[in-house]
Formats: structure tokens, sequence, C-alpha cells
């Protein structure tokens, strides 16, 4: 009997799920600008990209560039390089992956050491940022999940 009530209810909150799927709103990403390139089978050098080649620096965001590799309506990956100020994202859970500079990110509340290589988790409305680059600017893919919706960038102390 338990294991048909576990049953029952497991197939009942994915129909729930199948149905309320097309009543959710997408969201859409926030920056930049410029839409992200059409998603086609390709390898990009993330390390040899220069911050000319990243795009210009984000207005409000420090020194911080942000060029879009791939935009779907379930995530956004983007390159990233320089520094940007503390803040917090409402609505999306973000991964960054440090490709290249080294020194402390805020994450959570405390100051950590990172690394190329360094995988960062970020919860959506965890305070994060990146603050002193002591080996080179900072450099991070960075993956949204779902993208960032216009107006979810909110600075914190």
């Amino acid at each position: 009997m338990r294991v048909f009530f576990k049953s029952a209810t497991l197939l009942t909150a994915f129909i729930a799920g199948v149905m309320a799927a097309p009543l959710i709103l997408k969201a859409q990403a926030n920056e930049p600008s410029v839409s992200a390139p059409t998603l086609t089978p390709q390898i990009i050098d993330l390390a040899a990209m220069t911050d000319d080649q990243i795009g210009p620096v984000v207005p409000q965001r420090d020194s911080l560039r942000t060029r879009f590799l791939v935009k779907t309506p379930e995530a956004t990956v983007a390159i990233q390089s320089g520094n940007v100020p503390k803040h917090i994202h409402l609505g999306s859970d973000e991964i960054q992956y440090i490709i290249s500079g080294s020194g402390t990110f805020w994450l959570a509340g405390k100051q950590v050491d990172v690394h190329p290589g360094d995988l960062i988790i970020i919860p959506k409305g965890t305070q994060h940022a990146g603050n002193v680059a002591t080996n080179g600017e900072f450099k991070a893919l960075s993956i949204k999940i779902p993208p960032q919706a216009p107006g979810d960038f909110h600075l914190a102390d």
C-alpha cells in the first residue's frame, strides 16, 4: 500500500509539473544588448580571449566586461573579465569557473582565495563579488540558470 501511495504521489506531481510548465514565464538575459550567437557546434579558446574581444566595460559594474557565448531559454553562458561590486541575484543561480587571475572573491559574506581552475557555486540570493586580484585580472566562465532577468542585479553592502 505504501509503494502504491508513493507512486501515485510522484505521478501526480509529475503531471502537475508538465501542465504548469507552459504557464511559467521565461526569464530574459540582462546583459549585453547584443544577442548571443546562434547555438552551433564550435570550440572557443577562452584563455586566449582579450578584454577587447570580450567587450566594453559594463556600466555600473566596476571593471566588468561580459560577452555571451550561449543563450537559451534555460541558461546563459558568458565569459567575464574584470571586477564587479558585491551584489546578489534573486532569480538566478550562478556558476563561475576561474580561467585566469587569482586573488580573493567575496562569497556568502566572507573573502575566499581563488585561482585558475576553481569552480564557484553561487546559489540565488548569495552575496558575491570579485574583489582583490593579486595575480592578473580575473577571467571567468559564468553560467546563469535560468538566465538573469532584467533588473536582477542588486548591490549589497
